[in-house]
């Protein structure tokens, strides 16, 4: 079953210059319960595609369905059955965590009772449970991280988008953050998108890579055919498919943090 689908969707941003095209024509086609990982050059396009699959940018050409729904047409349908955690998080440092969580499904409509018991349920699976009532300025940056995708989970979205989740985390939280991740498409059939500049990172947890590079689709498949294809085999590093698919240095690869 396909959740998101797109065809020939752009972003031009009008500046004082003249027309910047952020996006050109992205084609996505992804399926229910995939895990699927966003990969290019700083400035391909990746985050203007995530903002507009969750209605916070409006299109300027072509078309998209977010589970069934209209991107133009439909907005509100769109932002009900996705969640979005952006790269700098939206987490108010002087409220604690069941505050957030609690105004989170408040805001979602949710009763205050069922508010308040969500909060407690998301507390649970995300290893927040004992830090319920600490302010989010006392959080290390791992749980601050967790509660980031606890708000974005609130409402229980079809589809999750994740910009960049890991970046600033050490390699416990990002391996902790790595199964978590796994969990909701294993045990609750979440759709996941997700852009990252750890290739190690894309490499390891998505089921299916999409390379933008111009603000267009320039390659797509698992980590193993895109490795083959472009590298010439399944043990080739990412790395070095990358280069070839994009054919300039990969400026968004980082290397993996140093084990601590």
């Amino acid at each position: 079953m396909t959740v998101i689908s797109t065809s020939g969707l752009a972003r031009t941003f009008t500046t004082p210059s003249g027309p910047v095209e952020a996006v050109r024509s992205v084609d996505l086609s992804i399926r229910a319960g995939e895990i699927v990982g966003l990969l290019g050059p700083n400035g391909a396009g990746k985050t203007t595609t995530l903002r507009m699959l969750t209605t916070l940018l409006a299109p300027t050409g072509g078309a998209a369905t977010v589970a069934g729904h209209d991107l133009v047409a439909d907005p509100a349908a769109v932002r009900a059955v996705c969640g979005y955690v952006a790269q700098s998080g939206g987490v108010d440092p002087f409220l604690t965590v069941r505050e957030e969580l609690v105004t989170q499904g408040r805001l979602y409509r949710l009763s205050r009772a069922d508010a308040a018991a969500r909060a407690e349920e998301l507390a649970g699976a995300l290893g927040l449970d004992g830090l319920l009532d600490r302010k989010a300025v006392s959080l290390s940056g791992g749980q601050r991280r967790r509660l980031d995708i606890a708000m974005g989970l609130t409402h229980r979205p079809t589809v999750l988008f994740l910009d960049e989740p890991t970046t600033g985390l050490d390699p416990g939280s990002r391996t902790d953050l790595w199964e978590l991740v796994r969990s909701l498409r294993d045990d609750h059939g979440t759709t996941v998108v997700l852009t990252t500049h750890h290739l190690d990172e894309a490499d390891a947890l998505a089921d299916r890579l999409v390379l933008i590079d111009g603000g267009t689709v320039v390659a797509e498949g698992t980590p193993a055919e895109l490795k083959t294809r472009y590298a010439g085999s399944p043990d080739a590093s990412l790395q070095d498919a990358f280069l070839a698919a994009t054919g300039r240095p990969a400026t968004t690869a980082e290397p993996a943090p140093a084990a601590v």
